[in-house]
């Protein structure tokens, strides 16, 4: 593609009558609201009379549609510079009713390519770092490299040195191409999504209990009585979830609790509209779970009927498992007596568990008693009637980033108690925070891995101690900024540019030998080689320390599907040019394995991959299959049918009735027992009951000291003899991931041109930090688990264990933000934005993942504060709002 500069507008023009209509979904949040494309031509623009532009309206007007300018854009299609008009489908009758959007989704002609807008630092070429600078090459001198230095480090060293970490929620034609090179033709076990050290579940104790993470629709979030949100707002992160769902639905007149440290908008609304905000101590939320199901119990308010039909009881537990191995990791954490229960057996747990007592339960979450009585009245008490409350119980990042395991199957025992889990209004599910783009290829070598849970079964490798270690000699990232956004960040950093940009062997010339022998002497001296594919430059992981940067297509450059928190199926359709040689993820995953002598990577377009993976499907919860044969027999592609759904799509996994195409509503819904099932979709049982080998639901108990979870809490709680405080972390609104594209969009980045530290006036005066300062979060010691320690018995991996080993060594971690002091926060916590360029505030956390799950807890860091100045914007009021947050009118 030629470069064009076109300048933008100072008005914003009206489609003209005959613009090119596409439809799309918004590429933010896990909603993924529904967006229409107007196309066309710069040179013409269409006018103020109804029959004058795309709309047929009489402009103005006060009604819809209404174009913003940062609605607006103009980029290249086909090699010329065309109009861009980019706005929620007014017509919409799913997801985002009548056009509602957010923030994120109104800016999203923003993202579109234009040499004119913060957006001309796109990667455009290849690039191979020569004498430390990244000097441009051509794809097949970089994938030739790639696959030569490849070739020779699996032979040498074997597929465990081989490592990729990369996105889980892109699109099903990328994730699949990941997917089918890792585990069919490297086959190797050294693979992690972008939030986590190894491939593991986010909510471990939903897939225990044997409930979908993403069971619920929207639907049910409307018509709930009481929703317990926790450690989630889903104003600032799902916005039109909650504005027009939580806010609205069925149901408007519902109230919300929130269990979180922060006061955001959304805490603000709950309050105000006859809610409950419980500002929790961070990690804590097991000792919540357990206390309210106490209450419950003692007063009897728990939905019998619904345990009696939906619950294991003990010869059901047991059921089928008395021989032969057990192959699934939630098989091993249920059925050895240690987290597993029936409901006698929970009720003798919850009589017996000291945390689950009131008082004690009030200590250690650092709550109100009557406001823990309060929530469980809220959620379990029925009314005078007898009719109970229809509570749905909705968790994300600051529920299972913290104490992972036990805080979601404690969550789920609680839910369970109360009726929830598989019928209309009455949920256990995520939020959600990327959208479903994963798809599988199937297959896979985590039987390959070294590390073992105890009793010598497998678990997941940790990537990232795996590198840390010295054991991986070439990686592949992919749409990640992977340092920030793990823990013990600096010294992930740091460990990677010795290994890389630090090492002795640096390349000197593009010449293909030349760069296979320095890199071949780099990995034989236990260095690394990096290669970073991305939209743009991520400091410092592909500008200082990637050997090879390959630019990537996104969102409206290639046609692409994926489903969001409701399972709904749509294509996000290619409306416009990819800057340069940008090419899709897909597409330089195929030239590689095709260079490596991988048979089946040659795809020519992104449908070919689409109709591949649909096979992989069948079995899962995001199964198109029978779309895909169906457009098969229609004479048509995948894509081209699921264009024909447009904005609606269908929610998976779809299936055949009466010859027509059927989307499901929600999973373990008794309404989905279909009978027999037309078409390719599988009949499955979550389908219709839940996820486990009858299709009841699991009770797990969670107790609050174990050697999984209490030893590693005392390790890293906050010291008041050194004066720290919790420092978390979390997200804005305005502000996706880590503000790539926002960044990129004046508005937006006025609004938050530098990270930011949320901190209580009670913490805030000690250190004479005002509001605008320039604040430093510093911790002295910040713990790093290391090696591949095997479980042997239960205490082999708790913290104290992996101590005693020489598994645990300690580092220093910093960054520096802006200060916001508000009385938002609970005294004693601060909260930094997340995943921030130039600001790893995850430095501050320990990078000791949950033995049980593996996940890290994010959300535990913990330091001091020290004030080091003031800011540019703490005078300035044209960037960067130091209001408090829980604003409402």
């Amino acid at each position: 593609m030629n470069e064009t500069v076109v300048n933008n507008r100072d008005y914003v023009p009206l489609p003209p009558p005959d613009a090119e209509i596409l439809t799309t979904a918004c590429s933010y949040c896990i909603v993924a609201c529904s967006y229409k494309v107007y196309r066309w031509p710069v040179g013409r623009e269409g006018g103020q009379a109804a029959d004058q532009n795309a709309f047929g309206v009489e402009f103005p007007t006060f009604g819809a549609p209404w174009v913003a300018r940062s609605q607006h854009n103009i980029g290249m299609h086909e090699g010329r510079p065309h109009h861009f008009v980019i706005i929620a489908d007014a017509d919409a009758e799913v997801v985002n009713p009548n056009g509602n959007y957010s923030v994120r989704g109104g800016t999203l002609a923003q993202k579109i390519y234009n040499p004119d807008t913060p957006t001309r630092d796109r990667l455009k070429y290849p690039q191979i770092r020569i004498g430390g600078i990244l000097t441009p090459a051509s794809w097949d001198l970089v994938t030739d490299v790639m696959a030569d230095i490849s070739q020779y480090i699996l032979s040498e060293y074997g597929e465990h040195a081989w490592g990729m970490k990369t996105y889980s929620y892109e699109y099903f034609e990328n994730t699949y191409a990941i997917s089918k090179l890792v585990n069919r033709g490297v086959g190797t076990p050294v693979y992690a999504p972008h939030d986590k050290p190894q491939a593991a579940e986010d909510a471990a104790g939903l897939d225990d209990a044997g409930i979908n993470s993403f069971a619920a629709s929207y639907e049910d979030w409307g018509s709930c009585d009481v929703a317990f949100l926790s450690g989630v707002d889903p104003y600032e992160t799902k916005t039109v979830l909650f504005t027009e769902w939580m806010m609205g639905g069925a149901n408007p007149g519902k109230q919300m609790i929130f269990v979180t440290p922060h006061r955001t908008m959304g805490v603000e609304y709950g309050i105000r509209n006859g809610g409950l905000w419980l500002p929790i101590i961070p990690g804590t939320d097991t000792a919540l779970h357990l206390a309210l199901a106490k209450i419950i119990i003692d007063n009897g308010w728990q939905d019998q009927e619904f345990i009696d039909n939906w619950v294991n009881n003990r010869w059901e537990i047991e059921l089928g498992y008395g021989r032969g191995t057990r192959n699934t990791r939630w098989q091993w954490r249920t059925t050895w007596g240690r987290w597993q229960s029936d409901w006698e057996d929970f009720q003798e747990f919850i009589a017996n568990e000291p945390a689950a007592e009131l008082q004690e339960a009030a200590r250690i979450t650092g709550l109100p008693a009557e406001d823990i009585q309060r929530a469980a009245e809220m959620i379990a008490r029925p009314r005078e009637d007898g009719t109970r409350p229809k509570t749905s119980f909705m968790l994300e990042k600051g529920n299972y980033w913290s104490n992972n395991y036990m805080n979601t199957a404690s969550l789920a025992s609680l839910g369970l108690m109360c009726g929830a889990g598989n019928r209309p209004g009455q949920v256990i599910s995520r939020g959600g925070g990327h959208q479903r783009g994963g798809m599988s290829a199937g297959g896979g070598r985590g039987w390959l891995s070294p590390e073992k849970h105890p009793g010598r079964r497998k678990k997941a490798l940790n990537v990232d101690r795996w590198v840390m270690d010295g054991n991986v000699r070439f990686m592949w990232t992919i749409g990640l900024t992977w340092f920030p956004a793990m823990l013990a960040s600096q010294e992930l950093a740091s460990r990677v540019a010795d290994m890389t940009v630090r090492n002795p062997n640096q390349p000197r010339s593009v010449d293909r030998d030349h760069l296979f022998e320095v890199f071949k002497e780099r990995v034989d001296s236990g260095g690394m080689v990096l290669v970073d594919s991305d939209i743009y430059p991520v400091d410092p992981l592909n500008t200082q320390y990637a050997d090879i940067v390959l630019p990537a297509a996104g969102w409206g450059e290639v046609d692409f599907a994926r489903c969001n928190a409701e399972r709904r199926l749509r294509l996000y359709a290619k409306f416009n040019d990819a800057p340069g040689e940008a090419k899709p993820d897909w597409w330089a995953i195929g030239q590689f394995a095709q260079k490596m002598g991988y048979e089946g990577f040659g795809w020519e377009e992104s449908n070919d991959i689409f109709e591949e993976a649909a096979r992989f499907s069948r079995t899962g919860v995001l199964s198109y299959n029978v779309l895909v044969r169906e457009a098969q027999r229609e004479g048509k592609t995948g894509h081209e049918k699921l264009r024909e759904l447009g904005t609606t799509g269908i929610q998976t996994p779809i299936r055949m009735v009466d010859g027509q195409m059927v989307g499901t509503q929600r999973l373990h819904d008794p309404s989905n027992d279909w009978g027999e099932i037309e078409g390719d979709t599988f009949d499955r049982k979550w389908l219709y009951a839940f996820g486990t080998h009858t299709g009841k639901a699991n009770m797990l108990k969670t107790p609050w000291t174990n050697d999984s979870w209490s030893d590693f809490y005392e390790a890293i709680k906050p010291r008041a003899e050194k004066g720290e405080i919790w420092i978390t972390n979390g997200r804005v609104n305005e502000t996706w991931q880590s503000g790539f594209d926002d960044l990129r969009k004046p508005y937006l980045a006025k609004r938050w041109p530098w990270p930011h530290i949320v901190i209580h006036p009670d913490d805030a005066a000690p250190h004479g930090i005002e509001s605008g300062d320039l604040v430093e979060g510093y911790n002295d010691t910040v713990y790093v688990q290391t090696g591949e320690p095997v479980g042997v018995l239960d205490g082999d991996l708790s913290f104290s264990r992996l101590m005693e080993n020489g598994h645990i060594r300690t580092t220093e971690g910093q960054f520096v933000a802006v200060a916001i002091v508000s009385d938002e926060m609970r005294p004693g916590v601060a909260k930094a934005a997340f995943n921030y360029p130039g600001s790893m505030a995850n430095s501050v956390c320990h990078a000791v993942p949950d033995p049980v799950s593996g996940n890290y807890r994010y959300k535990l860091g913990r330091g001091v504060l020290r004030r080091i100045g003031e800011s540019a914007y703490k005078d300035n009021f044209l960037e960067m709002s130091l209001k408090p947050r829980p604003i409402m009118s």
